[in-house]
């Protein structure tokens, strides 16, 4: 249990500080970025796999058509996370990137409802409808859709209803995922560099940083998948409100991103959102266990 739970904070953790680390490479375009971001994952995690001897998994996949497609759709809504998280760091919108995954488990609970016809109880309801009022608030405010932040939301919620559904464990999903877009990756890459507009090889600092972005893809991945076989799921739900925190910590008080007292009544209203459900959701689990 214990071990459990400090995977599950160092994943969250590193999660958190992600932004730091696309400050670093942050001359690097998106496009880029993301290529190498997922032309190393895959090296990274086919080494595990060299480690584990683990391949037989691979073998099942030739009978299993509809999985190959589910981790082709999964891949792909990956990739475009990333792309849209990517963009925003460097863009100097990490706040605004922050609040998609504050969002997040509620537009799980959301996309529930509607494709697995889940029934959510009358406070679920309230935190949704709560958190609606704060994204109105700020739509209203601002005078445009925060859309980076309901992108992501929306983005990985359905990666992850998606995957909900799919049958491979974190690192055989994610080498799958990531080697159904290896391909479209690479050639990107070599016509960068065919082009002369690649960064990667042309100074020693970046070249190390794009090549390390995939174990800074990975690690978290597997700290999270450990931690999910040893600890309740109530546990994990809150621990991961660490990522969105560091991420919106980083972004007004290192980056010094603008923080208005608009964008801070939206905000309230989201997190009183997530507080209502993570406290209804940990008191019925208490009900239910005695």
């Amino acid at each position: 249990m214990r071990k459990g739970i400090w995977a599950a904070i160092g994943a969250y953790i590193l999660w958190g500080l992600l932004p730091v680390y696309w400050k670093l490479i942050r001359q690097v375009p998106a496009p880029e970025i993301l290529g190498h971001r997922i032309v190393w994952s895959l090296l990274f995690a086919v080494l595990l796999l060299m480690i584990r001897r683990h391949w037989r998994w691979i073998g099942a996949l030739r009978h299993q058509p509809r999985l190959l497609l589910t981790f082709a759709a999964t891949g792909t809504i990956l990739a475009g996370n990333w792309l849209i998280y990517i963009w925003a760091v460097n863009n100097n919108f990490i706040v605004e990137a922050s609040l998609g995954y504050f969002i997040n488990p509620l537009v799980n609970v959301l996309l529930g409802v509607v494709f697995l016809k889940e029934r959510l109880r009358p406070l679920q309801w309230v935190a949704i409808l709560v958190a609606l009022g704060g994204v109105t608030y700020l739509t209203v405010q601002i005078g445009s859709l925060p859309w980076i932040s309901l992108t992501l939301a929306f983005s990985f919620g359905v990666y992850g209803l998606i995957r909900k559904t799919a049958a491979l464990a974190s690192l055989e999903g994610l080498s799958l995922e990531m080697s159904i877009v290896f391909l479209p990756a690479l050639a990107y890459l070599f016509w960068l560099a065919g082009q002369g507009q690649a960064a990667f090889g042309q100074e020693t600092g970046t070249s190390l940083l794009l090549v390390l972005a995939g174990l800074a893809t990975a690690l978290p991945l597997l700290l999270f998948a450990y931690s999910a076989r040893l600890i309740p799921l109530s546990t994990i739900g809150i621990l991961q409100y660490i990522a969105p925190t560091l991420q919106f910590l980083l972004g007004v008080l290192v980056y010094h991103e603008p923080f208005s007292p608009t964008r801070l009544v939206g905000f309230l209203l989201i997190w009183t959102a997530l507080l209502i459900y993570t406290l209804e959701s940990l008191w019925i689990m208490r009900r239910r266990r005695y």
